[in-house]
């Protein structure tokens, strides 16, 4: 976990969470599944003038309906009280704002448009019902989605986004008061009216009707959430993009560096890649990116130093030997760099090393050791690299003021410890570092974010890639691992989750790999990639290639072991 002292703002507690409910009326039309919008009162307060889904807040009465065990609120098997109380909040508001009544005869049929007219839309909801003999369709409404409130906003909600299918010769009609203009659209033409400046959606709608976009019918859509669990969970974070801000889910890029630098969700941290000025991401932790960008490189390397003014810096990854990025890299540390630490060879992270090096000496400070480990043999020739010193698996490097040295390193409020991991796979001479005190994995190119590394035989290895995935996953175990810093891409957060992930990912491709070569048993590589990396920019397999013949290596070693 990152220390409190560390963080760059001042947190504050984000503001209470309020129980609601949402609905998504459903129906099929020639164009194909159609939902049911409708535009919010210009002076809400929540959300003013956007075109939602029905839904409120959760009223005790909403508990209190199925309460009673007389099978007013029907019951699928599993559906437990608060779905119960959710599904009958939802019914509610949507009969309250739009007159969409979602409610049953005990002969089977539907609420007609007369019982809806006699029915008084301010008056107790439940009571109106049962006097007409109207049961609620608890039972044929679904859980979606499990929507938090973001948490920089003043008005918070945990909300489930519920789905269930427009009832039967009902026609919706708005309040007039909370609710205006009633519409059915397909998800695709709502997203292309927002698209246009026609429609305005809030970031939670505008992602629903993303992943409703693939459903053809309201059949296949209950299908999908037949089990009762929210198909994803979001409380996004928001940043800023190109001077506008801009929110993301859990899945996007810049989700875990907002969570490092913004834990408490304040908006004020910028996304966009720029290489001029040092990012801070910590007090003790800063990124700047090399003028690199390109297929290899997403947004160029990340140079990361590690440390603040009184205990000097650890350099990570200078990069290519770019002296307009070495030059910024040494002003932000004030000059002050101990060690200099290249987690592999690579010409895009090594050669920078050296120049570095001699900036500092330049610069009347002490020569900073190059740390690292020594390029093996099956090295490409751009990637040969020494290292002053050879780093053991398992050592710390550590940086304290003058003066408290020897004091307990990981409990100490203002030192900063890295630990030393070897991790082949990538290179053969890879390594990646821990923050110990902060819970940081400094991953070079073992971990990366929106692309998964090239494993490029013969330096590169994929059986001893997966097996160093093992050994960080139970680094992050030990040592409570949050936040993975890169050499490509932004912050990942979830640690954990994203090695899992990750290693998912490579042993389905590997299948797919080993199901091509059982069906093409002759094939060359070019063969292969074409289909196993069918998924793949066709523009991306020659890189691709690299990887796949890792995998094949693997397969084949794999078979004779057995």
């Amino acid at each position: 976990m990152v220390r409190a002292n560390q963080l760059l703002h001042p947190q504050r507690k984000p503001a209470e969470l309020r129980a609601a409910a949402t609905i998504l009326l459903l129906r099929d039309s020639a164009q194909g599944l159609e939902v049911l919008m409708t535009r919010r009162s210009m002076n809400a307060s929540f959300a003013p003038g956007a075109y939602v889904f029905p839904g409120g807040g959760i009223d005790a009465a909403d508990a209190y309906a199925h309460q009673g065990g007389d099978g007013f609120c029907a019951r699928r098997p599993h559906q437990s009280d608060l779905q119960l109380t959710q599904a009958v909040a939802a019914i509610r508001e949507s009969f309250e704002e739009l007159g969409v009544l979602l409610a049953r005869h005990a002969d089977g049929s539907y609420a007609s448009t007369e019982d809806i007219a006699a029915m008084d839309r301010k008056v107790p909801f439940a009571a109106q019902c049962r006097q007409r003999g109207l049961s609620l369709a608890t039972k044929e409404v679904f859980v979606l989605a499990h929507w938090v409130t973001d948490r920089d906003l003043p008005r918070r909600f945990d909300v489930p986004f519920l789905v269930a299918r427009m009832p039967e010769g009902q026609t919706p009609v708005a309040d007039e008061s909370e609710q205006f203009e009633p519409v059915w659209l397909s998800p695709a033409d709502a997203l292309a009216r927002h698209a246009a400046g026609q429609f305005f959606m809030i970031f939670p709608t505008l992602r629903t009707l993303e992943r409703l976009a693939s459903y053809r019918s309201v059949a296949a859509m209950l299908q999908a959430c037949a089990s009762g669990q929210p198909l994803w969970h979001s409380c996004p974070r928001a940043g800023w993009l190109a001077d506008k801000e801009a929110r993301f889910m859990e899945h996007d890029a810049p989700y875990g560096e907002l969570a490092l630098v913004c834990p408490d969700g304040q908006i004020r941290h910028a996304l966009d890649w720029q290489t001029e000025q040092p990012v801070a991401l910590l007090k003790n932790l800063q990124r700047l990116t090399a003028p690199n960008p390109g297929v290899m490189t997403g947004p160029g390397t990340n140079s990361y130093l590690v440390g603040d003014a009184r205990t000097g810096y650890i350099a990570i990854d200078p990069g290519p030997a770019d002296a307009a990025h070495l030059t910024r890299l040494h002003a932000a540390a004030g000059g002050d760099i101990r060690m200099i630490v290249c987690t592999h060879s690579h010409p895009d992270h090594s050669p920078g090393a050296k120049p570095l090096q001699a900036l500092c000496e330049a610069g009347g400070k002490p020569k900073p050791p190059i740390l690292g480990l020594p390029s093996l043999p099956t090295a490409r020739a751009d990637s040969q690299f020494t290292p002053d010193r050879a780093l053991q698996d398992q050592e710390l490097l550590t940086l304290m003021p003058v003066g408290l040295q020897g004091e307990n390193i990981e409990d100490s409020e203002i030192g900063h410890t890295l630990k030393v991991l070897h991790t082949p796979g990538h290179a053969a001479n890879h390594l990646c570092l821990v923050l110990l005190e902060d819970g940081l994995l400094f991953s070079g190119d073992h971990i990366l974010n929106g692309s998964t590394t090239v494993v490029n035989p013969p330096d590169g290895n994929m059986t001893a890639y997966l097996d160093s995935l093992d050994r960080l996953s139970a680094a992050c175990d030990a040592h409570a691992i949050e936040f993975i810093a890169p050499a490509h891409g932004h912050v990942l957060g979830q640690a954990q989750s994203a090695i899992a992930q990750l290693k998912k990912h490579r042993l389905k491709r590997e299948a797919k790999i080993f199901a091509v070569m059982q069906a093409l048993p002759g094939g060359t590589l070019d063969d292969w990639v074409a289909l196993a990396y069918d998924d793949v920019d066709e523009r991306i397999w020659p890189v691709a290639k690299r990887s796949l013949l890792a995998h094949v290596q693997r397969i084949q070693a794999l078979d004779q072991a057995d």
